[in-house]
């Protein structure tokens, strides 16, 4: 080997080494940076989760989301068995490390480098930094994050003992039902200490924390069908319940399998670190998940008529802030109008205001209160299961055709506020009409034509044809760009079928019309053009006092006269359009009904249905079918939507059911127009009244 090579060689070596230096003493100093911003560790912060509390807009409490049953384990009451089951699973060399373990996280790059699974590299120590100062949430791990929990896991061992640390980690674990400590769940689960549990309930409660409610032993997994899958129960719909019951297969529902596969990964990784023998483990696993487990409590620790809106509290704290809602021990203020909130749950879960047909049929609504723009009250449904805590919040949800109360915003709205229509009283054709660039008729729910008819007529009929011709004319970008600023969008893009439906391509609560979406747009019409995102937060104080406001900004979305104009127009609805049971007499009150549709093979589906039960209920009225049956209204105070139909699309409204939507919003703004004044609309600058409609001048 020639001289040259030795020096290129020797120069190449030299680089690599100093580049290997030069990465390391970059992230020794990126380390260092990170962790000076660490927390200090606090001994209160480490031995209990402070109260976060939730408030109604009259200051009385609503929730405590730490009301919790707690009771904290003494270091020499915990069993050994208990120590080897949290270290045989999360962290078996515990005794060995001083808080950070280089080989954990080496065994760990290898093992996520090889394996579909993910494993972590944090020590038990890092576990419970975790769990005492930081958000528990996947996407707030940051690399600064992870380097401060690192080094507070390290000033932590150097303060405190291996057994002060697992007592800590043993009593700050979350283990389900709100049970918090592993003492806590003993009691409750199995109604002993933890000093009386045999191997197998040590092993469940040893690996419930990192997945508390997936391995949670009370959830039942149930299949509808012999050859069918099981499923979690809280995943079946009320009619697959029902299916569910009649069912004669004897092994229609078993015990949480999720539960069991990681107790026994406990066990055998007990065995495998040599805490228990072969025998001990094999014991263990032949036992049922339900070993003395105690009767699920039925209470709940937030009131049901309260659960759906306390649900978007969280979720509105949680996506403005960074602040872990359980641990932050935050003071919450909301706009809620309890009272209206538990009236609103009786006329949906009693018969006193509105007779409903049956249990299955669903309601879902919010009230938005139009000086402010906050949700005053909001429920998703009726006869909701008594056992789920958060559940499905139908009313946020965007799956459901809200049908021509699209019409007002989509296609009216905006024509006057683009100057298409200056006249509540300009003429239209209601005659026969393609959807343009197509051969597909636009068709009427009559079925028939009106010729020439004013816009103000169009929309107490609620015309398909001249909605559909309106969208054309203002143009569909202009159209979408309107929706946006009242909260509606589409994804990809909006539809001439949209001039008469929320039918929407996209996925998520982002994109489409839910309840909560539609007040908040028509309550835009009420307060003269100006919409604000619904909200269900005014503040926050955190532990330390600090105040946030999360109330959003205001916005213009139209000019005041496209406001009143409409809102005029709309007042004629419950008067003289399709339907009019929602009247209240003396109330200044405007609203859209919207009727969805099926296609022809779900029509032929859902007539089925129909035919089932005229076998039992003995007639049919010829009426149209629908999957969905909605209307908006408003007053100058308040703007409430309503949603009713079925969980399963195919059992349709009709006949007298197509009625309730608007029973329901009649009962309720019955009552909130008792709680306030009622004024009318005042006329802005601009609009001008010839004879019978209005004329807008500029």
């Amino acid at each position: 080997m020639n001289l040259r090579v030795i020096r290129i060689i020797k120069w190449f070596l030299i680089s690599i080494f100093t580049a290997i230096i030069l990465a390391f003493m970059a992230g020794v100093a990126l380390f260092v940076y990170y962790a000076k911003d660490a927390p200090e560790i606090e001994d209160s912060k480490l031995n209990s989760k402070p109260s976060t509390v939730i408030y109604d807009k009259d200051g009385n409490v609503m929730a405590d989301l730490s009301i919790e049953k707690r009771e904290l384990a003494v270091t020499k009451d915990i069993p050994l068995e208990l120590v080897d089951a949290i270290t045989s699973i999360e962290d078996h060399r515990f005794f060995k490390h001083r808080g950070v373990d280089p080989y954990r996280i080496v065994s760990s790059v290898i093992h996520n480098t090889q394996n579909d699974t993910m494993q972590g590299g944090s020590t038990l120590t890092q576990q419970l930094i975790k769990l005492s100062f930081f958000s528990t949430k996947s996407e707030d791990a940051t690399i600064q994050r992870k380097a401060q929990e690192a080094w507070m896991a390290v000033n932590l061992e150097r303060q405190n003992t291996k057994e002060e640390i697992i007592t800590y980690y043993i009593n700050k674990t979350y283990l389900g039902n709100g049970y918090y400590g592993m003492q806590t769940a003993a009691e409750n689960y199995f109604g002993k200490d933890l000093k009386s549990l045999n191997l197998a309930q040590i092993a469940l409660l040893a690996g419930m924390p990192q997945a508390p409610v997936t391995y949670d032993p009370y959830i039942q997994y149930a299949r509808l069908t012999p050859d069918s899958k099981y499923v979690p129960q809280y995943d079946l719909q009320p009619e697959e319940l029902q299916k569910l019951e009649a069912s004669t297969d004897p092994d229609k529902i078993i015990s949480n399998p999720r539960a069991k596969e990681r107790r026994d990964m406990v066990l055998r990784s007990m065995y495998k670190y040599e805490k228990i023998s072969e025998k001990e483990m094999n014991d263990a696993l032949a036992k049922p998940i339900e070993d003395g487990l105690q009767p699920k409590p039925t209470s709940k620790a937030i009131p049901l008529y309260l659960d759906n809106y306390i649900k978007q509290v969280i979720q509105q704290v949680e996506e403005k802030t960074d602040l872990d809602i359980y641990k932050a021990g935050l003071k919450i203020y909301t706009p809620l109008d309890n009272a209206a909130q538990q009236r609103l749950w009786d006329i949906f879960n009693t018969d006193q205001y509105v007779k409903y047909p049956d249990d299955l049929f669903q309601v879902a609504s919010t009230i938005v209160d139009v000086d402010t723009g906050a949700v005053v009250a909001q429920l998703g449904g009726r006869k909701q299961p008594t056992d789920i805590t958060f559940g499905t919040n139908q009313a946020v949800e965007t799956n459901r055709d809200w049908g021509s109360t699209m019409k007002t915003i989509t296609d009216y709205a905006p024509a006057y506020e683009y100057g298409i229509y200056k006249s509540t009283g300009d003429i239209i054709a209601d005659t026969w009409y393609l959807y343009p660039g197509t051969a597909i008729p636009v068709y009427d729910w009559d079925m028939l034509y009106q010729g020439n008819i004013t816009i103000r007529k169009a929309i107490w009929g609620s015309r398909n044809i001249p909605a559909v011709k309106t969208l054309e004319a203002i143009g569909l970008d202009r159209a979408q760009g309107f929706l946006e600023g009242i909260g509606i969008k589409y994804s990809p893009f909006i539809e001439f079928s949209n001039a008469i439906s929320s039918n929407n391509r996209g996925q998520g609560s982002e994109w489409g019309a839910s309840s909560e979406k539609m007040a908040a747009a028509y309550a835009s019409l009420s307060a003269g053009g100006i919409y604000t995102q619904p909200y269900y937060v005014n503040k926050i104080v955190d532990a330390e006092g600090k105040e946030t406001d999360l109330k959003p900004t205001r916005t213009r979305a139209m000019k005041a006269t496209t406001a009143y104009v409409v809102t005029d127009m709309l007042k004629g609805v419950l008067t003289n359009g399709t339907m009019t049971n929602g009247v209240i007499p003396d109330l200044h009150q405007a609203g859209k009904t919207g009727t969805s549709n099926y296609d022809d093979t779900q029509y032929d589906m859902a007539m089925a249905d129909v035919v089932a039960k005229v076998e039992t209920d003995g007639y049919y009225d010829g009426s149209s079918l629908a999957p969905d049956e909605n209307f908006v209204g408003y007053t100058p105070k308040y703007s409430m939507a309503v949603w009713t139909g079925y969980n399963n699309r195919l059992t349709p409204v009709w006949g007298a059911k197509l009625y309730l939507a608007l029973d329901v919003y009649r009962e309720m703004m019955t009552y909130l127009a008792s709680t306030t004044d009622n004024p009318d609309w005042t006329m802005p600058e601009g609009i001008e009244k010839v004879g019978n409609e209005l004329q807008i001048m500029n």
